[in-house]
Formats: C-alpha cells, sequence, structure tokens
C-alpha cells in the first residue's frame, strides 16, 4: 500500500535534488563544486491563518524548484523515498530557468 502525506497548515513536502558526483564524461566532480541545496515540492498545505481568521495559501505550489536552507527540515520516510517537510516562510525562493 502507498502512503500518501499532505501537509497541514502552511507546511511544504520537498524531495531534495541530489546534484551528480560525475560529468557525463566520466570526470569525479569535488565535493563542494557549484552544490546548491535545493528541491522540488511534492505537496503543499492549504496554508495558515492571519489574526482576522483569513487563510493565507502557501507561497509555492506543487512542481516548483525550491531553495532550501542548509538546516532545518522535518526528514520523512514514506517507502524507499526520502522526503523533507518545510514550513513555507522557512524557504528561501524558487528557482526558474
Amino acid at each position: 500500500m502507498m502512503k500518501r502525506l499532505i501537509p497541514t497548515f502552511n507546511r511544504v513536502l520537498v524531495q531534495k535534488i541530489v546534484q551528480p558526483t560525475k560529468t557525463d564524461a566520466g570526470i569525479l566532480l569535488p565535493e563542494k563544486s557549484a552544490k546548491l541545496n535545493s528541491g522540488k515540492v511534492i505537496a503543499v498545505g492549504p496554508g495558515s491563518r492571519d489574526r482576522d481568521g483569513k487563510l493565507i495559501p502557501a507561497s509555492v505550489k506543487e512542481g516548483d524548484t525550491v531553495l532550501l536552507p542548509e538546516y532545518g527540515g522535518t526528514q520523512v520516510k514514506l517507502g524507499e523515498h526520502e522526503y523533507h517537510l518545510f514550513r513555507d516562510d522557512d524557504i528561501l525562493g524558487t528557482l526558474h530557468e
């Protein structure tokens, strides 16, 4: 049975993007070369509420590529896959090509 996690409030479920360790030609890349802590948004909660009870939606949507802080988030393992839960406020920005 496949489990699906749906975040609550302003939480965002992210699957981190693993940077390649070698090029297509087989050259090994150093560990610190252009290391970018990014991930793909898998699921987004409905958002948080302000003092008046109005819903404030999350600033990202499913499928976005986001820049993540170096530390933080909650690690979640579902089946063979590893995900991280972040608050919408913790996400540093979205990445576009």
